[in-house]
């Protein structure tokens, strides 16, 4: 059965038998289930289609699925797993980097089938966590509405909003979490719990982090004004070594920090070529064409787009949606060039010579960096205008072992000299402290949030917020 009839067939289903302790480790093919819930075992068609992520590296095999309804669905399931002592992990789109939102043993709260879109009045929406970027943009873009969301087409956007949130609209409209006004979210005891009753709760959810304090299942969002158009603009430089590569990145950073915020940049070192990219959803203006100038002057080839419409132009920006072997983490926020110049050189030198291997440095900035937003917000790191990612890919499983410790070593060079800030939403399971390296000062804030909702840490993975 296909993955989406499977899901329709889903949303109809609605048996009313009543799942009892022993049934999880009967040798029935599929476990009864009850009204607002359906579960699913190791052996059943539909546990291989929900137990998958967009990575094929991550292999988890949870003792259960629980592929909930509604938000009644999510209150049964955690019920269940407490009275089971079964540990849980919250998947949303299943998109989480190091399989965060899969477990092995216990119990994974599938959350696809709460991925519905309600507006409440002409500028206010509230969505499903299971609601995709793609089918997110495909509701509100028509009404000339948007979100400052990412642009992987398959995201699911409670995992992108409850670790911060951003894309090519964030330097404009600041974090996806800065749009977020409310949750409602089921506590590790399986009460439903609401923001509106507890102003830390939703401080928590803007960059919290996933899958540390309960399971939320409704998020309300302020839309804004979507942009007309999108126009790219494109430069490429072949055959680069070390010291060309890093001269681009340089200049790249020199350039990018005067960015008009209607604008987003990135550098990328894939292979021996290097390539900037560069958006605008604003006018053309003389700042603007400043700084095509300036990347002219550095750069190969250069292409560009017309101004295209938002909707279709967000398209080529949606990625590959079938699974794919990686890794993807986050190699440091930066303020500027001086962060990583000592040192970057050496990750250079890696990337060259390891075919797969990316090295991407991404603006932020913009009204990202607002002082309003982030006292509202868990998300510890606006002063940082910059955010960097390595990424590796692969066909053959061979090829792995190899890959990865390259990857590891180009992240020691940048730990071992002093970046000690990184994303949560693209996190790396060999960050030995990466509680401080996600949340800085935010963390043991969000402890007393943890032991608030979650005091038996009953939902967790290997990263979760700690109790105290």
């Amino acid at each position: 059965m296909q993955r989406k009839q499977f899901l329709k067939l889903a949303l109809l289903t609605n048996l009313s038998l009543v799942l009892k302790p022993e049934d999880i480790f009967s040798t029935t093919k599929q476990i009864p289930t009850a009204n607002n819930v359906l579960y699913y075992k190791r052996g059943d068609v539909e546990y291989e289609l929900l137990r998958k992520g967009f990575n094929k590296r991550i292999e988890k095999f949870p003792l259960i699925i629980a592929l909930c309804k509604n938000t009644a669905g999510v209150a049964e399931a955690i019920q269940y797993a407490q009275q089971n002592n079964l540990p849980v992990a919250i998947k949303s789109g299943g998109h989480c980097m190091e399989g965060l939102s899969c477990n092995n043993g216990g119990m994974v709260i599938n959350l696809s089938l709460l991925n519905t879109i309600e507006w409440a009045d002409k500028e206010t929406i509230t969505v499903g966590p299971g609601c995709t970027l793609q089918n997110l943009y495909n509701n509100i873009l028509p009404r000339g509405r948007i979100i400052p969301g990412g642009s992987c087409a398959t995201v699911g956007i409670g995992g992108l909003v409850l670790g911060g949130g951003y894309g090519l609209l964030g330097r404009k409209l600041g974090l996806t979490c800065d749009s977020l006004l409310e949750v409602t979210m089921v506590d590790g005891s399986g009460q439903i719990r609401n923001s509106k009753d507890d102003k830390e709760l939703l401080w928590a959810c803007k960059g919290g982090g996933n899958g540390n304090f309960g399971v939320v299942t409704a998020l309300k969002f302020k839309t804004h004004k979507a942009p007309a158009t999108l126009q790219s603009f494109r430069f490429k430089t072949y055959k680069v070594n070390t010291a060309k590569a890093k001269a681009i990145l340089q200049k790249w950073f020199e350039v990018s920090a005067t960015l008009p915020v209607d604008c987003f940049s990135a550098y990328v070192l894939n292979g021996k070529t290097v390539y900037i990219l560069l958006t605008n959803v604003g006018k053309h203006t003389a700042e603007l064409q400043n700084v095509i100038n300036q990347l002219t002057a550095i750069s190969g080839k250069i292409t560009k787009t017309k101004p295209q419409p938002i909707a279709a132009a967000l398209k080529v920006f949606y990625g590959r949606q079938e699974p794919l072997y990686f890794k993807n983490a986050s190699a440091g926020l930066y303020k500027n060039f001086t962060d990583i110049e000592n040192c970057v050189d050496k990750a250079i030198d890696t990337v060259l010579a390891t075919p797969g291997m990316i090295y991407q440095v991404n603006t932020l900035g913009g009204n990202i960096i607002n002082t309003e937003a982030e006292a509202t917000a868990a998300f510890p790191h606006r002063a940082f205008p910059y955010f960097s990612e390595l990424q590796t890919y692969w066909e053959n499983e061979k090829q792995a072992a190899r890959l990865l410790k390259k990857f590891e070593e180009v992240q020691n060079i940048f730990t071992g000299n002093g970046i000690h800030t990184q994303y949560r939403n693209y996190p790396d399971i060999n960050f030995t402290n990466w509680d401080a390296l996600y949340y800085g000062s935010s963390y043991a804030r969000l402890q007393k949030i943890k032991n608030k909702y979650d005091p038996g840490n009953l939902i967790r993975h290997e990263q979760s917020v700690k109790n105290v």
